[in-house]
């Protein structure tokens, strides 16, 4: 196939879904209602719960965690401003939805589009992205670099350690590169989380509010990270050079299809058709499935399932020369593995 031919297959692939870019105001107030009501009602049902059983607590925790992750997908949503037609209800739901998930709204939202534009380009890596090196990288970086990224990648650190790092210092003094809106945005969003959670503490206490809360903002903080981390690290994924870098095949190919169990799906917001909303950002999260569906060369894209995403934990380096990821032992046992993978076009098998 010639440079042009996939050219104009990539252009009209970005066309096809783009048609999907735009709120349904109607959908947009139904999602409102069916995540936040029963996010509140979950919520005080864990704190009712308090005097039967903390098992009892944790179940209402746990379910309404997934309400929180939904919470955050209309937070996203915001930043794009693809969750409603207007751009001031936008930035209003943007900023309060940030405030229940801990993320401020414009600092986040210039972060994520730094992340959209250059994600999959080895040369323009840093902002918004997971901390990755490649194994040349790796091989030449110093003990203590060495140190930090395998302390950074380990399991326990990146799903359990690291939401609480993130969301709950990181996120309130992200602001050394900031514009002064985005500061001031930052300052507010930090002023309104304190006050909720005092108001939160005088109404029914601080240790009922650490009993109900901790455990809810613990796991949708791991369930948020998890999905950011396997959106972008599975087998088969892409990664180039900025000179070789293409922004559709870095969505189709470099951002994962995670097939998710209907319920789960339900919960994360179709978040699962990552490589959908990196194709179009503007398409909202109600729409990406249909997208997908109805734009037949994303029929092949990279699948992922809640079983085999398990595999991508044990991935730790990317390997330029193999163009696949690789763990802390491939890398340590050769400086070039065997073997150079060829990886698949998924425009051209449409061709």
């Amino acid at each position: 196939m010639t440079t042009s031919t996939n050219t104009q297959q990539q252009a009209t692939l970005r066309k096809q879904v783009g048609q999907f870019s735009g709120a349904d105001s109607k959908k947009s107030i139904i999602q409102l209602f069916n995540t936040f009501i029963p996010f509140l009602g979950l919520w005080f049902l864990a704190y009712y719960s308090l005097n039967i059983s903390y098992l009892l607590t944790l179940f209402f925790a746990v379910i309404a965690a997934g309400f929180l992750v939904r919470v955050f997908i209309i937070f996203h949503d915001c930043c794009h401003q693809s969750f409603f037609k207007q751009k001031p209800l936008n930035h209003l739901f943007g900023f309060l939805t940030g405030v229940l998930t801990l993320f401020p709204y414009l600092q986040w939202q210039r972060d994520h589009s730094i992340h959209h534009a250059t994600s999959s380009n080895l040369d323009k890596r840093g902002t918004g992205d997971i901390w990755l090196l490649t194994v040349k990288e790796y091989q030449e970086a110093s003990a203590w670099t060495k140190f930090r990224y395998r302390f950074y990648r380990n399991p326990f650190v990146m799903f359990i350690l690291g939401p609480i790092f993130v969301f709950l210092l990181k996120n309130r003094f992200n602001v050394k590169n900031a514009r002064k809106k985005e500061r001031w945005n930052t300052y507010f969003t930090n002023v309104s989380i304190i006050a909720l959670a005092a108001a939160t503490c005088l109404l029914f206490g601080w240790q009922e509010f650490l009993l109900v809360q901790g455990p809810i903002f613990l796991i949708s903080g791991s369930i948020g990270v998890w999905l950011f981390y396997v959106q972008h690290t599975f087998e088969d994924s892409y990664f180039e050079a900025d000179e070789h870098w293409n922004y559709v095949q870095a969505a189709v190919e470099g951002s994962s299809f995670y097939k998710l169990p209907k319920l789960l799906q339900w919960l994360t917001g179709n978040i699962g058709y990552h490589h959908v909303h990196h194709l179009s950002p503007r398409v909202p999260n109600y729409l990406l499935e249909h997208a997908h569906d109805q734009s037949e060369p994303l029929q092949n894209v990279p699948t992922i399932t809640l079983k085999t995403s398990l595999e991508s934990m044990k991935f730790r380096l990317w390997d330029e020369e193999t163009k696949a990821f690789v763990t802390f032992r491939e890398a340590r046992k050769s400086k070039k593995m065997n073997v150079p993978v060829i990886k698949g076009d998924i425009l051209k098998k449409n061709a």
